[in-house]
Parts: structure tokens; sequence; C-alpha cells
């Protein structure tokens, strides 16, 4: 164990390889989340059961991911941001190797549960970890990146998913995802700092009770938790209908055409890399209030325009809008939650991914009651301008504005 904790004397300096260390576990983690999205027909048809049921593939994950999240927080402050992020790494490149092997639904099922729940081991650790560990100057550029990474596989996950199964089938897309997970391990482990906070120092039961109903009563917290909500819930919503309207008349483009305009969303992504420079000049509650005017303004536009090419770029504005605020939001619930960071990182995860899963019900909805290609669109602005009301109201400790 004393591998998992050893600091290479180099790398406490080296604040960019500590970022990128964390950029690609981001990346490939998350990408669990994304990948059975294209493989959903081909579990259908492989398992004889129905496209409701194989979403179930998805949904397993995401909902122990969720929960996961709210346990691993806190529960790093015990063991360690390090020693859980890389023990999960080690669960979940096993979980996914056993993934791959299945050969029934239910088998499916119950491993995808194991994943989300061991997934759950980097994302609220890793930003609690991003917080402890870079300088003041440099935490939004750092937290920025593993956004980035986070917000990425939304694209590379499906991508990843779509390529291999067509050319090697289903199964190689969880073995060789395994043996990525295998790598990130290996390169956390050896080179990937331990935290200042010390293990070991975790609250009593009594104590972490009040430090729970101290955030849930911190009502600035649940402002910043009210826009966090709305964040992946729109994010997934934009491309669930996109990609519903385009497939039908007039555009019937195929899978790879629409996939080809999720990709082109990732050019907005690079906008986590500037959030940081831009919370340091003008404040992070400036910065998460301008990206949720952006998004804001991309979703109107998506509802009046028709072509093509203004869908494709009007999405990567959309996506920047995300892309911007979503540092500047993570770096503002730290700053808010102070000594109970972990906790209120945990819980804002959860609301996140929570927010997630709800944007695909709310798509299907959306799409049910009213034309396809605008009011979706008008939804989705709506939500996300009530987040940007309740940012005016959040406030920093010991701040009155």
């Amino acid at each position: 164990m004393s591998k998992l904790t050893t600091n290479p004397p180099w790398i406490h300096s080296n604040y960019r390889m500590i970022s990128i260390l964390l950029f690609f576990p981001a990346l490939f983690i998350l990408s669990a989340l994304y990948i059975t999205v294209p493989l959903i027909p081909v579990f259908a048809g492989e398992f004889h059961i129905s496209l409701e049921q194989a979403a179930w593939s998805g949904s397993a994950f995401s909902l122990f991911f969720a929960f996961g999240c709210l346990l691993f927080g806190p529960l790093s402050d015990k063991l360690g941001r390090k020693r859980v992020m890389v023990l999960g790494l080690a669960a979940l490149s096993l979980a996914t190797l056993g993934t791959g092997l299945v050969s029934s639904f239910p088998a499916l099922i119950v491993f995808r549960c194991i994943q989300g729940a061991v997934a759950a081991t980097f994302s609220p650790v890793a930003l609690t970890y991003a917080g402890e560990v870079f300088p003041t100057h440099r935490r939004v550029s750092a937290i920025g990146m593993i956004s980035a990474g986070f917000l990425m596989a939304g694209i590379l996950g499906q991508v990843w998913a779509s390529y291999l199964n067509e050319r090697l089938g289903w199964h190689a897309v969880f073995l060789l995802l395994a043996a990525v997970y295998g790598l990130t391990f290996l390169a956390l482990a050896l080179y990937l700092p331990s935290s200042p906070a010390s293990a070991g120092s975790a609250a009593t039961p009594g104590s972490r009770r009040t430090e729970w109903r101290s955030i849930l009563a911190n009502r600035y917290l649940w402002l910043c938790y009210s826009v966090a909500v709305m964040l992946l819930l729109c994010f997934v919503g934009m491309y669930t209908v996109l990609g519903s309207f385009l497939h039908n008349s007039p555009y019937e483009l195929s899978n790879m055409q629409v996939l080809g305009i999720r990709a082109f969303g990732m050019i907005g992504m690079l906008c986590c890399f500037i959030s940081g420079p831009c919370c340091a000049r003008w404040g992070s509650k400036a910065v998460l209030r301008s990206g949720l005017l952006l998004a804001i303004a991309a979703m109107c536009a998506l509802s009046l325009v028709r072509s093509i090419a203004a869908y494709t770029a009007l999405s990567a504005v959309f996506v920047a809008g995300i892309a911007i605020l979503v540092p500047s939001l993570i770096s503002l619930v730290g700053d808010i939650g102070s000594k109970q960071r972990a906790t209120a990182t945990s819980l804002y995860t959860f609301i996140l991914f929570a927010g997630a899963s709800l944007g695909p019900i709310v798509s299907v909805y959306a799409l049910d009651i009213g034309p396809p290609n605008v009011l979706p669109f008008l939804i989705f602005a709506g939500l996300l301008t009530v987040g940007l009301i309740n940012s005016l109201f959040i406030k920093l400790p010991g701040r009155t504005a």
C-alpha cells in the first residue's frame, strides 16, 4: 500500500503534470457512462429484449454512480484522496473486464451497477483533491481540466463504442476500456502525489451528521446546486433532441453524421481551459453568470434556425457556455463548503448527474408536446434562466455580494 501514497519529489511543483494525470482519468472514467448509448440497439438485438429494457444498461450505471458520489467523497476524508482514486481505478478495471466477458443481459446489468459504483470513486474525490493540492491562483484552471475531461467523455464514449463495435463487437468496447483503466491505475499510483489533507482525520459519526446538517442548511450551496442540476440536464437533453429530429425528415442524417455534429461540440469544450484565467480576472460568480447567459442565448437561437450548419455551430456555442461555467461553479461549491469541501462537492456531483439522468426524460416529454425543433430548446433555455436568476443570490463566505 505504501506505493499508493509515495510522492515523487519532483511532482509537487509540477502542477501541469498533475492536471494531466487528472484529466485523462476524468475523460476515460466518465466515458463509461456514455458507451452504452450507441450499444442499446445492439443489446436489444443480441439479448432479444426491448429498447426500453436495453436502456437500463445506461441507467443502471448512472443510478449507482450518482449514489456512489455521496459515499466516496466523505470516505476519502478517512482513507485519503489518492488512495480512494487509485483503488477505485483498480476495481473499475476489473468490473469493466467482467462486463466485457458476460453472456447474458442480467449479468451485464449487475456489472454495470458495479462499474457505476466504483467509477464514483474518482469524480467527487478528484474535484476535492484539486481544491486541496493546487494553490488558489491555479485551482480553477485545474478544475477546468478535470471538467473538460468530464464533458469530452460524452463524445469520446459514444465514438469509442461505435467504432469498436462496428469492427470488433461490443465485448471489445469493454475489454479495451478495462486495459485503459489498468494503465491509468498505474499512472496515478506511481506519479500522483497525495493530498495535503491527512488520511485518517475523518469526522466521528456525530460530527459527520453535524457536517451534513450544516451543508443541507446552507442556502448558498443550494443555490449552486440549483444551477448544477440544470447543466447536464440541458446538455444531455439538447443532444438528445438534436439527434432525434435530425434523424427524421427533412434532414434524415445517419448515425455517424449526427455523431459528427456532436463531435464538433468538442470545440466548445475547450473553453474549460480559459475559465480559470477568466475567474482570476473577473471572479467566479461573474464567469458563472456569463456562461449561463451564453448557453441561454445559444438555446434560444437553436429554436429559431433550420439549417444543419447553424445547428452544428450553435450546439458548439452552447457547449462553450457550459464549459465556461462548470469550473467556476465547482470552485464556488468548494469555497462555500470550506472545511466541508469533500461532502459539499460529493453532493454537487450527485445532483449534477441526477440532472443528467433527467435530460432524456424531459426531452422525450418536450418532443411529444410541441414542435421538436422549437419547444425543447425553449424549455431548456427557461430552465437555464432559472439557474441564472438563482446565481444572482450566491454569496461567498465573509462577503456581502
